[in-house]
């Protein structure tokens, strides 16, 4: 008669303390980025996804005169990649032009497009798939990894590149010490879909 209520008594917080451990891991589950984005496909940038991205960024320190001079028109655009293409069509598509801009391009410490990604493995793996595109051209390697700047701004200041490829960190570096001028830019490219290991687009990244 003792034991009978002592096996119910310990079996009851077993059951509780399982039923709490279900509802952690349900609450875990529910927080995870990868379970949002399982259930809902990329979308093509458009303008107003940047421009939204730069009023947050400098709305709290410029005024209003200043964040109106902020904003890019829509003619500045060219469509987005509408995420039927690979990297090389996409290019062909906006630029048509592309043999005709290479041939007439001399300029040193320059590039005619610029293509801007969160890491140096993106950078890699956008180089290998821009081949098709590229054609009889020189890519240029704009990140850190394993590249010191140095190196990069000698390579800019001796031959000619038409396409550079790297992070907005590095790329801002290079411009700021003027060994990269961007008079000769048409196009800027955004890689903005592609997601790092941790889920985040470069946008996401608070540094970018």
């Amino acid at each position: 008669c003792v034991l009978q209520p002592t096996e119910c008594f310990l079996s009851q917080p077993e059951e509780k303390q399982e039923s709490t451990v279900k509802a952690k891991a349900k609450r875990r589950k529910k927080k995870k980025i990868s379970d949002v984005l399982q259930k809902s496909a990329p979308k093509p940038g458009v303008p107003a996804d940047l421009q939204n991205l730069l009023t947050q960024h400098f709305g709290e320190n410029r005024s209003v005169i200043e964040l109106e001079e902020l904003k890019l028109s829509d003619s500045c655009f060219l469509p987005a990649n509408d995420l039927t293409h690979s990297f090389s069509s996409y290019l062909k598509e906006i630029c048509p032009k592309w043999a005709k801009l290479r041939r007439s391009h001399g300029e040193k410490k320059s590039v005619v497009m610029l293509v801007l990604c969160s890491s140096a493995l993106r950078s890699l793996q956008l180089i290998k798939s821009m081949t098709a595109f590229k054609g009889d051209c020189r890519v240029i390697k704009l990140f850190a990894k394993h590249i010191k700047i140095k190196e990069q701004m000698n390579m800019l200041e001796k031959g000619v590149f038409h396409i550079g490829v790297g992070t907005p960190g590095r790329v801002k570096a290079l411009v700021e010490q003027d060994a990269l001028c961007l008079n000769s830019t048409k196009y800027m490219i955004l890689d903005w879909n592609w997601r790092d290991q941790k889920l985040r687009r470069m946008m996401d990244i608070p540094e970018v």
